[in-house]
């Protein structure tokens, strides 16, 4: 294991306490600088959604590419559904698909939608990651919808360093250290330890203090 969780919970802990209260719940962040990587090469990279065991103190928001009774099923806990017809309608308005694509969090779709979607709202949702994960035609999407109302995306791209947010500073800080563990894992299963130069974690406008 990179860390232990005793260890994870006293930099939590420090970081926490020595931030200031805020008008606001401050985000708690890990950042994880990487070291002898060529992260030019697509392979190396992360680019999955992790399950966080305790969400982040407050669900993600999640909108559904979806018809008939996936969509009526849809609506009783997605943010946003999205019909077929709808899908035209916003590829033919930028603006509008732009606004949708920065509220929500993530996306599902049923599969058949997904050639379509790639097709006309793909140059809105690539670039900023939000290509709807999809789902088998017919099936509950309240499952899934669940699940990624408490995930979060790690990507890494061509810089040694990513962040994740982990939590609210209003959790309790083991669950917290959970949290981060459940991406550790992550970057454990894809690069060796001797590639992980070091690990940070903070509040929102807090100082960051070293795990690692």
């Amino acid at each position: 294991m990179l860390v232990e969780k005793d260890k994870l919970v006293n930099a939590l802990n420090e970081a926490i306490n020595n931030s200031k209260p805020r008008k606001f719940v401050e985000t708690v962040e890990m950042a994880v600088n990487l070291r002898n990587v060529d992260l030019k090469r697509p392979e190396n990279r992360i680019d999955t959604i992790i399950a966080l065991p305790h969400g982040l103190g407050k669900p993600r928001k999640v909108g559904a590419f979806a018809k008939g009774e996936t969509a009526l099923k849809a609506k009783e806990i997605a943010d946003i559904v999205i019909s077929p017809e709808e899908i035209d309608e916003l590829a033919k308005n930028k603006r509008k698909a732009k606004k949708i694509a920065s509220q929500m969090d993530f996306f599902i779709a049923e599969a058949p939608l997904m050639p379509e979607i790639g097709k006309k709202l793909g140059p809105v949702l690539g670039p900023r990651g939000k290509i709807p994960q999809p789902i088998p035609p017919l099936a509950d999407p309240k499952p899934f919808i669940e699940r990624l109302k408490k995930s979060v995306k790690i990507r890494t791209r061509d810089k040694p360093t990513f962040h994740a947010p982990i939590g609210r500073r209003d959790m309790d800080v083991e669950k917290i250290a959970e949290n981060a563990l459940e991406i550790l894992k992550v970057v454990e299963g894809k690069y060796e330890p001797q590639n992980i130069k070091s690990i940070y974690v903070k509040t929102t406008m807090g100082k960051a203090v070293r795990v690692i």
